[in-house]
């Protein structure tokens, strides 16, 4: 079990963003496939090597009657890197790096730096695993990580549940939503169902696939007033 300092620092982190990431993964072994279209859907990740989009977030939580809306952009480009901004102009910047997640507030001049490598072993370091899974190659790939609970496509949409297959990521996500449209198969929607009923979708609109990502996207440029701090070394 992860230790309360971890858990009062990255997991509500993980929350209170949008994470997943994730944003594109699903298992589909003995799913029976819909109209073929999985098959197109991976012939398509196949090439995949960027993309980004507008989205709008809702993240409901039990302590709040009515949920929480915002709008933002996220760009994603392989080797498992991505950027998200919440809010316009950002408030929060979720930044996936090689080996650092970075979760930056530019209105309160602070800075995260997560290690991934220095995830304890238990539910945080598998849920962090997933992260490495935002552009899928193959079946197998997704396979090892998550299995389809069902899938079903309505209104041009392709929606598929998803479970983590590691029963300590479980203890962080207990499933998740992924639904693309069959005329590009772009992500339309995502959605994370936390363990302790919360949960977090966004809503992508003005997708845009493999065209040139600037790399200083991915880059970190904090003025000198800015506070990091890394709460797994606290």
């Amino acid at each position: 079990m992860f230790g309360s300092g971890i858990r009062g620092t990255l997991l509500p982190a993980l929350r209170r963003c949008f994470w997943i990431p994730l944003c594109a993964v699903v298992s589909l072994a003995h799913a029976g496939d819909p109209a073929g279209r999985f098959d197109q859907w991976f012939a398509v990740q196949t090439n995949l090597q960027s993309w980004s989009a507008d989205f709008t977030q809702t993240r409901s939580l039990k302590v709040l009657a009515q949920p929480l809306v915002a709008t933002g952009k996220v760009w994603v480009t392989t080797p498992g890197l991505f950027r998200w901004e919440l809010g316009q102009p950002a408030q929060t910047i979720a930044l996936r790096q090689p080996n650092q997640l970075l979760i930056i507030y530019p209105r309160l001049k602070r800075a995260e730096k997560y290690a991934l490598s220095a995830a304890p072993t238990g539910p945080l370091k598998d849920a962090l695993a997933l992260m490495d899974a935002t552009l899928p190659r193959d079946r197998a790939t997704m396979e090892e990580r998550f299995r389809l609970l069902s899938a079903a496509e309505t209104n041009s949409l392709l929606q598929m549940t998803l479970q983590p297959r590691s029963a300590s990521a479980r203890k962080f996500i207990s499933e998740i939503l992924i639904a693309f449209r069959t005329n590009d198969f772009a992500i339309a929607v995502t959605e994370l169902k936390f363990a302790d009923g919360s949960s977090l979708r966004n809503d992508f609109t003005n997708t845009v696939l493999n065209q040139p990502i600037a790399p200083e996207l991915f880059e970190v440029k904090l003025a000198p007033d800015f506070t990091v701090v890394e709460p797994m070394r606290q």
